[in-house]
């Protein structure tokens, strides 16, 4: 079972505001599988080395860069903690303490010193959440499932929800005709099946009201199509779950709904990137560094795409964008293309940590403009 803390919008801005001198941020492989998580506490043992020994290189005061590595060697040393692990670990440490997040997706080792905390690869997972809510619909019986990455799936108690379709319509069969007595047969069936739809969704959602999450479908025809004719909720995947959903649990619906899911996030990429492409040649785009920091420094991107895995080190302007290149990593510099997600992401952008294959050219950087720069 993965263990996972999947870091809140408000989290994400509050790591990106930060800012503190020796400010340390590792990312380490894990495993969810307990007897093999001896590898990844002697990796972070070996990243948090090399995070003290950048300190120390630059004189970083002694009591802290000690506090540092106290809080480091404790966390390597919490037995309790390491027996509940995910695909990766995120840890940000400052002479004052420690925050982890534990993450599904895989990240490879870094570790980063500066004054600022190296968030990017964090966005991975805030990218593409493996959250939804599944409508299990059959005719004899309706259930909504919550999918989480953080808990395991449930089923969300729904007031003034029907149970089937007769009792929904107040018949004993949905074979009766209607009170005209004109409509009977499979057009019968059909109008009540479509009343039943429609108390669904009208119980729905006020439970789905202010959610982006997808909501999707397990259902067979003819009720799969009907249901999409009275849904109300904008965010209804058009991808269902293939199959008759009675009798299978929630945790049966939720690994089925993350295919789909999976499917939405790779669409919904393409869809990215078919639109970076359409407005390159309106100067709305930018795949180079210097020229996504500019237009990052002047609140002008409207969506990023970013590599989670690259690390370009220097420095960004804080008035003009201009960019400072170094050759090195130490704990003065930090991710110039983390720089850039961050200032794109508290600008109001979207911002999108992708793997190096996603990204339109050759760089790890591609920005959408809101304008021309």
């Amino acid at each position: 079972m993965l263990h996972t803390d999947i870091p809140t919008r408000s989290d994400i801005e509050s790591l990106l505001t930060a800012r503190t001198p020796g400010s340390v941020s590792i990312y380490l492989p894990t495993t969810p599988v307990s007897i093999d998580i001896g590898a990844s506490r002697i990796e972070l043992k070996n990243l948090a080395g090399t995070a003290i020994d950048q300190l120390r290189a630059v004189d970083f005061e002694k009591r802290e860069v000690a506090a540092i590595a106290d809080n480091l060697d404790d966390l390597i040393d919490d037995d309790a903690f390491w027996l509940h692990q995910a695909h990766s670990l995120a840890i940000f440490a400052t002479p004052t303490g420690v925050r982890t997040y534990r993450l599904p997706n895989r990240i490879n080792a870094l570790v980063e010193v500066s004054d600022r905390f190296h968030v990017k690869p964090l966005l991975r997972a805030v990218s593409f959440p493996q959250a939804a809510f599944v409508l299990a619909l059959a005719q004899g019986s309706v259930r909504l499932v919550a999918i989480s990455a953080d808990l395991p799936s449930q089923d969300v108690a729904v007031e003034g929800l029907p149970t089937d379709v007769a009792s929904a319509v107040g018949k004993s069969s949905i074979t009766d005709r209607s009170a005209s007595g004109r409509l009977q047969g499979a057009e019968g069936q059909k109008l009540r099946m479509t009343q039943y739809a429609r108390q669904i969704d009208q119980a729905i959602r006020p439970v789905l009201t202010g959610s982006d999450l997808p909501l999707i479908l397990a259902a067979t025809d003819p009720l799969d199509a009907i249901y999409r004719s009275v849904n109300s909720y904008p965010r209804l995947a058009a991808t269902a779950i293939v199959g008759n959903p009675e009798g299978r649990s929630a945790a049966d619906l939720a690994t089925a709904g993350r295919t789909v899911l999976d499917a939405l996030y790779a669409a919904d990429l393409v869809a990215v990137r078919e639109r970076f492409e359409a407005l390159r040649s309106q100067g709305r785009s930018a795949t180079d560094i210097v020229d996504a920091a500019r237009a990052a420094t002047y609140g002008a991107v409207d969506t990023l795409l970013v590599d989670i895995d690259a690390v370009v080190p220097g420095q960004v302007d804080e008035t003009t964008g201009a960019v400072t290149f170094d050759d090195g990593d130490d704990a003065i510099d930090y991710g110039i293309v983390d720089e850039i997600a961050r200032r794109a992401y508290l600008s109001g952008a979207r911002v999108l940590g992708v793997r190096a294959e996603d990204i339109p050219g050759s760089g790890p950087v591609a920005a959408i403009l809101r304008y021309a720069v």
